[in-house]
């Protein structure tokens, strides 16, 4: 099968030779894993065996798709938001509107002029291989991208305490995020269009989801009927236990859910998948803070064996991720585990990326 139809296959819950992969790699990652293979970095989720093609398109570019050589380095993105090199990723430095009041919340602008710049990262992914399964990632689309702006304090309270200018910051976020999958779902050839926006803690919501229903969901449905409109799976990304809003997001049209952090409450993949398997997809589960990094290969593999038995028990409706970015600091071995686990073994990925070489070495000779 290629990725495109196997992707397409286990979202129908149809037969797949194997569980479709769709993992991110910490770019630190990725420079070991090109080391080891010999490829250039750019190639490694390819040769690892990836399915889904995707790139940011949004401000999540800004915060994981520059890389910074040096720690405090760091730039300003388009937003108007300064971000800095701390450790392994970038952090906000400083957020433009944390202090501002609410006519300078007003005047500030979303970089609508810059649609076409952003959007130029899928030309690389759409034109290089028929056969894959293309993404397009427009997240953060609102209260996250908000709390970008505002800080994460601010924006909890201005839910609160300044709700007129917690509603216009979100609908500028809405327009910003809709104008941007209209243009992504018009010019491209995608599989699915994905949003996300983290509303959740490792404990619970971070607001009510009384106030998340009336401020949040009908903004994101908003969204996701662009996606809809153009006959796509629509898939959501969001942190933390965000079990209480999960049949709303069923209600509103959200595919599929990335990336069950089962370590939160109400996050428990085997009963996520018995609750709501029927109406959702998932993407995700794989323990990035303990297993990953700590576990043995042999942990890692079994594992990750259970979660794809169990998250495929009625015949699909899943895809094999991680519940956040490959840190690091895991081992190379766990990496090959984890594959190995999706019936992707150490020698097909080697090979893949011999013919890689070869084809590298072909083109420019």
């Amino acid at each position: 099968m290629t990725s495109k139809h196997r992707v397409q296959a286990a979202l129908r819950r149809a037969p797949v030779d194997r569980v479709p992969v769709f993992m991110w790699f910490h770019p630190e990652t990725s420079v070991r894993l090109a080391d080891i293979l010999e490829i250039p970095a750019s190639l490694v989720a390819y040769v690892m065996g990836n399915d889904v093609r995707q790139t940011w398109v949004g401000n999540n570019y800004a915060m994981e798709g520059i890389v910074h050589a040096l720690e405090g380095e760091g730039h300003t993105d388009d937003w108007g938001i300064e971000w800095t090199k701390v450790g392994p990723f970038n952090q906000i430095r400083r957020s433009p509107l944390q202090d501002a009041d609410e006519r300078q919340v007003s005047s500030h602008e979303y970089p609508h002029h810059r649609i076409n710049a952003l959007l130029s990262g899928m030309e690389p992914l759409v034109r290089d291989d028929p056969s894959a399964f293309i993404g397009c990632d427009i997240s953060p689309c609102l209260f996250e991208m908000v709390s970008r702006l505002r800080g994460m304090e601010q924006a909890i309270l201005d839910l609160v305490e300044n709700p007129s200018i917690a509603e216009h910051c979100l609908d500028k976020a809405k327009h910003f995020a809709v104008e941007l999958a209209r243009e992504a779902c018009t010019r491209y050839s995608l599989d699915w269009l994905w949003t996300g926006d983290d509303v959740a803690g490792q404990k619970s919501l971070i607001m009510s989801p009384g106030t998340w229903r009336s401020m949040i969901r009908p903004r994101l449905a908003e969204i996701v009927a662009v996606g809809k409109l153009h006959h796509l799976p629509v898939a959501y990304h969001c942190c933390g236990a965000l079990r209480p809003i999960i049949p709303d997001l069923i209600e509103i049209g959200i595919d599929v859910l990335n990336p069950i952090q089962h370590g939160c409450p109400g996050m428990e993949a085997e009963e996520l998948k018995r609750e709501y398997g029927r109406s959702l997809s998932f993407m995700g589960g794989v323990d990035t803070l303990n297993l990953l990094p700590s576990g043995t290969p042999s942990q890692v593999l079994r594992s990750t064996e259970r979660l794809i038995e169990v998250m495929t028990a009625d015949g699909g409706g899943y895809i094999l991720a991680a519940s956040h970015t490959v840190p690091p600091e895991t081992p190379v071995e766990n990496i090959f585990a984890l594959f190995r686990a999706a019936g992707i073994t150490r020698e097909e990925i080697l090979d893949r990326a011999a013919d890689t070489r070869g084809s590298a070495r072909t083109d420019h000779s």
